[in-house]
């Protein structure tokens, strides 16, 4: 392939998509490439090396990823019991922490009480709700080791109404060797949240990326799990490992346990790599995959330095929307109130 080639415009394409930002083509859409610079035709049988193909492989089109439009969720007349969701993968990077904040601002904007609990020992949900956790003596650590603390003096308001947080600091990170010789130690988070789960219609938890001790904890104390997923090839690898963990856990643990869905974060449509790994958990995965994408855009990191979620930080972008689809999902899945 030639080394200079023209610059392309990529198409825009964002019919069904919510959370990408994808740049508008010129008029006229993609140029003609030059015969002097045309690239050279491939082997037959090579795998494509456009990362901006169109859709000639079976794909569909950049962007094109269908929507369905949930229904407006109608206002709850009373709140409590809460309905306890994980957010859980071990792998690292994907977008729990990312969801957790913002899928729980969003069912607050719904009129729901959410809780949001940080079991991570790095604090990234709680830092990224303007919380300085590791300024504080008592945390979600203190409330696993003492057996009479009241979580509830832990409950700390954020700046969205009615969301929430259980702060965590690296203490956490202590708990998950004390915990081992401790009776019943897998259901350490459950005791810890009974007394608040009256007062919420839903308790998220935000794990962190690992399968070990406080991670099954999570799970023994939920009630369904969410596994935020990359859109991204190395992210398919241990989806099968997460997926033997929940099954364990629901037959030795936790029997009401249930997978409420896969969700396809980062998503790129411009890539063809993008479109595949997708395409993929689809065919793998069938209707555990929630409708809603969560595209790749920039808008998630500046509202995390911003310490609020982006359904604040920025109401109206399609990243926002996203999150707003994905709670009427939810709740018209009846997996949360």
């Amino acid at each position: 392939m030639s080394e200079e080639q023209p610059a392309l415009d990529v198409p825009t394409y964002t019919q069904g998509v919510v959370g990408t930002d994808v740049p508008t083509a010129a008029p006229g859409g993609r140029p003609e490439t030059p015969a002097a610079e045309a690239p050279a035709a491939e082997a037959p049988g090579a795998p494509s090396t456009d990362q901006h193909a169109d859709a000639h492989d079976g794909l569909p089109p950049a962007g094109s990823v269908p929507i369905p439009d949930f229904p407006e969720p109608q206002p709850l007349a009373s709140h409590g019991p809460a309905r306890i969701v994980a957010m859980c993968n071990q792998k690292g990077g994907v977008g729990k922490t990312t969801t957790t904040i913002n899928l729980g601002a969003a069912l607050a904007e719904y009129g729901r009480r959410v809780l949001l609990v940080d079991f991570d020992p790095q604090g990234a949900a709680s830092a990224g709700l303007g919380v300085s956790a590791h300024e504080l003596d008592d945390t979600i650590y203190t409330a696993l080791m003492d057996p009479k603390f009241d979580v509830r003096t832990i409950v700390t308001p954020t700046a969205v109404a009615g969301l929430d947080l259980v702060p965590a600091n690296i203490d956490l990170s202590a708990a998950e060797v004390q915990l081992v010789n401790e009776v019943a130690r897998e259901q350490a988070l459950t005791r810890v949240l009974r007394p608040v789960l009256d007062d919420y219609d839903v308790v998220l938890i935000d794990c962190q990326p690992s399968l070990g001790l406080l991670t099954v904890n999570a799970l023994t104390a939920a009630h369904g799990v969410v596994v935020p997923l990359e859109t991204e090839f190395f992210a398919l690898r241990g989806v099968a490992l997460l997926l033997e963990t929940i099954e364990k856990v629901r037959d030795r643990l936790n029997p009401r346990l249930r997978t409420d869905g896969i969700l396809a974060t980062m998503y790129d449509g411009r890539t063809l790599h993008s479109r595949e790994v997708l395409a993929r958990v689809r065919e793998a995965f069938g209707d555990e995959v929630f409708s809603t994408v969560i595209g790749r855009t920039v808008k998630f990191p500046d509202a995390s330095v911003a310490t609020e979620p982006i359904t604040t930080y920025a109401p109206s972008h399609s990243g926002a929307e996203a999150y707003r689809s994905l709670a009427r999902e939810l709740i018209a899945r009846g997996d949360v109130a």
